[in-house]
């Protein structure tokens, strides 16, 4: 089974099956005194009353947050409340570092977004059906790759221990320690003819360039590549780039960077703690973070967005934020969205979602408005109609909260 959900099939299924419900809770004009109060009281009564476990959201107007705070809980058992400064991996949303790192690396004269992929990685990848077509970091970065995500996709998640409590969840399609392998490794083993994981399925009937399908492997491909350039890992370069100069200090790719006494817990559900896992496809997914953390990542990407950001240069940012797809490319998803460098336009504003086991994140920013919203929670919504409907019910208020602060 494939777990990661791709970008335009989970916002069909959130919307899908959240219509009728952006109804609010009711309150008394004597219960809140202010907006933001009226906010803490409905969202505490949706994670109270509803199946979610725990989540954070935030709201903020540039790069100041102006609204941040956590409910439910981060552990259950230890009752550890889950808060603003609770850290959790926040699934695809983690893409978006790697479009940040290509063009930072690109600024440092390593690589160019038009440059082959093979130019840089240990091992050639190509269609097999386009032998001689080569497949470019631009196209990884916008998912015209012609990679595809297969079921061995789901032998990325591998979890931390060999034994688990009958009452945690293990995932069938979670591999064991002993599956552990690097990150080259496991691309090498199903990207190339010679890999145990191959089957020219990974690769579409359509040549490199011509058409866009979201893909998992291909974005980890772009994240070796970045390695290969600039003779760092993906984890040291983004860190050094990105992490350090925005002052995110409890975040971190591994638990070895981060406090884990603040990690959230992952449920299936209310009282099914998920197995612990990692991604050996790391940066497709696995950043850890906390809401308050990602503000600082957000509204920079917002100051980016208007030419004054700090990470990359305004050349670059306006690169990241290009539309990048044609209608052609986009084939019957045109007209509902485009991609930028890791970077996605769509209905809920531009930005990125993420879904993984026991995760499921938004980041989006009002282009016109510079209003960015974060929310995150830590409870599986595969096969979990009322965990989607919860969530797409707290994004309404926090759309209905935006429209009131523009």
């Amino acid at each position: 089974m494939l777990k990661k959900p791709y970008f335009l099939v989970l916002l069909v299924v959130l919307t899908m099956n959240c219509k009728n419900t952006t109804d609010t809770p009711q309150v008394t004009a004597t219960a809140v005194n202010s907006t933001l109060d009226s906010l803490t009281i409905a969202l505490d009564s949706i994670v109270s009353n509803g199946p979610i476990v725990g989540l954070a959201a935030a709201i903020l107007k540039n790069d100041t947050v102006r609204y941040n705070q956590g409910f439910g809980y981060a552990n259950v058992s230890d009752s550890i409340p889950y808060s603003h400064q609770t850290i959790q991996n926040i699934g695809s949303i983690s893409k978006t570092f790697i479009g940040i790192a290509l063009l930072k690396a690109q600024e440092l004269g390593k690589l160019q977004l038009d440059d082959p992929v093979n130019k840089f990685i240990p091992f050639q990848v190509s269609n097999p059906k386009y032998k001689n077509t080569p497949i470019t970091l631009r196209q990884l970065a916008t998912h015209t790759s012609s990679i595809i995500d297969t079921d061995w996709y789901g032998k990325s998640y591998v979890t931390l221990s060999v034994q688990y409590p009958e009452t945690t969840k293990v995932l069938d399609y979670f591999s064991g320690p002993e599956s552990s392998m690097s990150m080259s490794d496991y691309l090498k083993n199903v990207l190339t003819p010679q890999g145990s994981m191959y089957e020219p399925e990974t690769f579409s009937e359509m040549a490199p360039g011509t058409d866009a399908e979201y893909t998992n492997l291909g974005a980890t491909l772009a994240a070796l590549a970045i390695e290969g350039a600039t003779g760092m890992s993906f984890d040291d370069f983004t860190t050094k780039h990105i992490l350090r100069p925005l002052n995110m200090l409890a975040s971190g790719w591994t638990n070895e960077a981060i406090d884990i006494s603040k990690r959230s817990k992952n449920y299936a559900h209310r009282d099914t703690v998920l197995a612990d896992y990692r991604l050996l496809t790391y940066p497709d997914g696995g950043m850890i973070t906390s809401t308050a953390d990602l503000s600082l990542y957000l509204g920079e990407l917002i100051k980016g967005y208007n030419g004054n950001g700090v990470l990359l240069s305004k050349e670059s940012y306006a690169e990241l934020f290009k539309k990048q797809l044609t209608v052609s490319q986009l084939g019957e998803e045109a007209g509902e969205g485009n991609t930028g460098i890791f970077m996605d336009f769509g209905k809920y504003g531009v930005g990125h979602n993420g879904g993984d086991p026991g995760v499921l994140t938004f980041m989006y920013f009002n282009p016109e408005t510079n209003i960015g919203k974060l929310l995150f929670i830590n409870t599986d919504y595969d096969n979990n109609v009322e965990v989607v409907k919860s969530f797409f019910r707290i994004w309404k208020l926090l759309e209905k909260y935006e429209q009131k602060l523009n």
